[in-house]
């Protein structure tokens, strides 16, 4: 996936597009754990590949964030903006949550 510059956008237009890519990852982590229980395990694997990458495209959005307020550029701070971050965190720890139950599954030959 192509890395997003924020130049150009609106702290609101940053705001979406980190819910938009959180949340297609989220998306995808909570249907690989319902393909791997179909039996699906290639296509398990493929969406938290593909979970991933969207969680790159967030994370980086994040991180120049962080950058932009660590060479002291205020980012204007808002409950949409505080709503992203949430998602992106939350998403973030539901697909270490979700690798860490398929690989117990795998385990126990589940």
């Amino acid at each position: 996936m192509e890395k997003l510059q924020l130049e150009n956008l609106t702290n609101e237009q940053i705001a979406f597009q980190l819910i938009l890519h959180s949340g297609n990852a989220r998306s995808k982590v909570i249907q690989s754990l319902r393909e791997y229980r179909g039996g699906k395990r290639e296509e398990a694997e493929q969406l938290l590949k593909e979970a991933e990458a969207d969680l790159s495209v967030a994370h980086h959005i994040h991180f120049q964030l962080v950058q932009k307020e660590a060479n002291r550029e205020k980012t204007e701070f808002s409950l949409l903006l505080m709503h992203a971050e949430d998602h992106l965190m939350s998403t973030l720890s539901m697909k270490e949550l979700v690798k860490e139950l398929i690989e117990l599954l795998k385990e126990r030959n589940l």
